[in-house]
């Protein structure tokens, strides 16, 4: 997934926040910083943004002006050192509301409600065998990116999933069901409640027991049908 975005603020510093903490984000892409409003309301006439940052308090056109200008159907998250805004802001659609100063941490929270309304949106509109051959997966402060040919299968443990990929482990908090639905079902399958295999890493399969990577996974009688029907292709 790439994200571009927009960035409208007349303070340089929280200008250039911005931008260092974007380039932190992989997938994220800020393509142009304006200085005021006006300029950005011009500029999205012509062109695309996926995202903007906005500030509120800025000389001349505001950033709720801009907001009741514009029709782009862009993202917004407003940035601004005053909270009294924030109703406001939420009645004109924006996604999230940073009050400055704001870490990065939140930063990541507020980028990451943008990712999944426009992944719940992309799923809506193509089907999964269409996706890029990898996905983002937010694990501590940051966006992790998996290609779908590096996973052997998924776990579920508690409140977190373990992907176990063929070089690496990585913990995320992300739901079963999200995460599921990001993966392609021609390559992936639900084996068990808490498990989602990778069907081309798959090396047997005996009593109920599925063997990737030396590991044994269960397969339930609950997911056994469609399981067996999924891979009846590859049966020789």
């Amino acid at each position: 997934m790439q994200i571009d975005s927009i960035i409208i603020d007349d303070e340089p510093l929280a200008a250039s926040k911005l931008e260092a903490f974007s380039a932190k984000v992989p997938g994220l892409n800020v393509v142009r910083t304006f200085d005021n409003a006006i300029e950005a309301v011009a500029w999205l006439k012509e062109n695309h943004a996926d995202l903007i940052f906005l500030d509120i308090q800025m000389e001349q056109f505001t950033g709720i002006e801009f907001l009741e200008a514009i029709t782009s159907g862009a993202k917004v998250i407003i940035t601004s050192a005053y909270d009294q805004y924030a109703v406001k802001g939420f009645e004109l659609n924006v996604t999230d509301y940073l009050l400055k100063p704001f870490s990065f941490e939140r930063f990541m929270k507020a980028v990451g409600k943008v990712m999944d309304q426009i992944t719940e949106k992309t799923d809506k509109h193509d089907p999964r065998q269409e996706r890029s051959g990898f996905i983002f997966v937010r694990t501590e402060y940051r966006l992790e990116r998996i290609d779908l040919t590096e996973i052997l299968y998924v776990e579920g443990m508690k409140d977190y999933l373990r992907i176990v990929c063929k070089t690496r482990k990585i913990m995320t908090l992300q739901s079963f069901s999200k995460l599921e639905s990001c993966l392609p079902d021609e390559k992936f399958c639900r084996v068990h409640k808490s498990y989602i295999v990778s069907l081309d890493k798959i090396s047997a399969i005996e009593r109920g027991v599925i063997r990737i990577a030396g590991e044994r996974i269960p397969l339930s009688v609950t997911y056994r049908d469609n399981f067996y029907s999924r891979i009846k292709n590859n049966l020789a």
